[in-house]
């Protein structure tokens, strides 16, 4: 059992906002309240039986659900693998990760799908993954949905590859309504892409390149929402970069509520300067683009036309990364720095409260893929994270296998102490807890 006491208690789904306790038995919360050492129910639990973890100062919140990680498994372990994506991901507070299916092969099999579930029993939190919408993701045929489900698949995505076929995707958003299963898109069209990973704007050009038009997104989002709204497909409009993209997904909110949209924290923290100032560390897809885009997705995150904060964790090796850049893979690292973005660039400065922020990194990415995560009540899932948002903390060193990340060396606010999942300590700062005695007074 798990007793964590004295922490201000953040629950969005409840709107619980308060000082108070939480007590664990098993995966589950057992009673949350006020001095719950104090009832008479504590004093008969044995002494041995309770780890005490004193959180006061800090806030206790729902574990983060991700609903964009890319762990490289299989076939690209050296960049990640399960385990080395799963020890990032509890670093930065993170009890649920859903996973894109642009691995090698891609999971766009049984075997491939049924080798990822194995493999997640192992990790120390809750890991899902996605099946792709097109065999090899070649955009041509769709996959075997109905096997891929039962397999385990929570949803679909060719992330890393827009879906230009409009008959294609409309049948597959057709069974994404069915199924009621969400549907994830990348929304690039290539005729409009020089060099991927920069705006095409001023620093494309001093750079000497075209980069990618900011029209790439926009008719690829357009499209898709039309056809969403249609069919009444759960849509995912993955990692949003232009201003333009947000406008089109507030007013198709309008008209279904099954459409949701993704900021990434380097999207609401960076401009497209980072290019020159971090070179390929900032090289993405879609690009980062200008402080007029970045103040929109922030407005969008302000009004829930962005719903969902999503890591897109992509690592990639020192080696990939050091090419020039057209040819270096686009991509940063995003789970261990993301609770700290948000409450660095959005809480901070007042944009969203602490609430808020929470809200689109927990209950709204679990509700989304119909997931029992991201809230907090007697009965609910021990999926917890604990951090203090007063302390900054500057990233060194990264937990996760690779460390392409513009923010290294950078001082963030917010400190990961404790992560728990399934109520189990996965994550810990200091080793600083204790056994309690239930017979103590206090």
């Amino acid at each position: 059992m798990l007793y964590i006491k004295n922490g201000r208690v953040i629950d969005p789904m409840s709107g619980r906002d308060q000082i108070c306790d939480i007590l664990t038995e098993g995966t589950k919360i057992l009673r949350i309240g006020e001095h719950l050492d104090r009832e008479a129910f504590f004093r008969e639990i044995p002494k041995q039986d309770v780890i005490t973890i004193d959180a006061e100062g800090e806030i206790v919140a729902p574990g983060l659900v991700d609903v964009h990680s890319h762990f490289r498994d299989p076939g690209q372990t050296a960049k990640e693998d399960l385990l080395t994506g799963s020890a990032a991901a509890v670093a930065g507070g993170y009890t649920t990760v859903v996973l894109m299916a642009n691995t090698i092969p891609a999971v766009d099999s049984v075997e491939t799908m049924q080798y990822l579930t194995e493999k997640a029993k192992k990790c120390p939190l809750h890991v899902y993954s996605c099946a792709t919408v097109t065999k090899g993701m070649e955009g041509k045929e769709t996959v075997d949905f109905d096997a891929l489900e039962e397999a385990g698949a929570v949803g679909f995505t060719d992330d890393g590859r827009p879906i230009l076929d409009e008959e294609l995707i409309r049948k597959a958003m057709r069974v994404s309504a069915q199924k009621q299963k969400p549907i994830s898109l990348h929304e690039e069209d290539p005729q409009y892409i020089g060099v991927s990973g920069v705006n095409a704007g001023e620093v494309a050009e001093k750079l000497g390149y075209q980069g990618a038009d900011r029209k790439a997104e926009i008719v690829m989002v357009a499209r898709d929402l039309q056809i969403a709204v249609e069919t009444g497909a759960i849509l995912d409009v993955q990692h949003v970069s232009a201003l333009e993209s947000v406008d089109l997904i507030r007013e198709a909110k309008k008209q279904s509520d099954r459409i949701h949209a993704e900021a990434t924290p380097h999207h609401f923290s960076l401009t497209e300067e980072a290019v020159l100032a971090h070179g390929t560390a900032a090289k993405v897809n879609p690009p980062i683009r200008t402080e007029q885009d970045r103040m929109a997705i922030i407005r969008g995150l302000q009004d829930g036309t962005l719903d969902l904060i999503a890591t897109d964790h992509a690592p990639h090796t020192a080696e990939e990364k050091s090419r020039e850049f057209p040819k270096a893979p686009s991509g940063m690292i995003g789970l261990e720095t993301a609770l700290a973005l948000g409450v660095t660039n959005l809480v901070e400065p007042g944009y969203l409260s602490l609430s808020e922020l929470l809200q689109k990194m927990t209950i709204n990415p679990a509700k989304m893929y119909g997931l029992d995560a991201g809230y907090l009540a007697e009965g609910g899932p021990a999926d917890l994270v604990i951090f203090d948002p007063k302390v900054a903390k500057t990233f060194h060193h990264f937990t996760s296998k690779s460390q392409n990340s513009p923010f290294a060396g950078k001082a963030l606010k917010t400190e990961i102490d404790y992560t728990i999942s399934d109520g189990k300590i996965a994550y810990i700062k200091h080793m600083d807890y204790e056994s309690v005695d239930p017979n103590e007074e206090g």
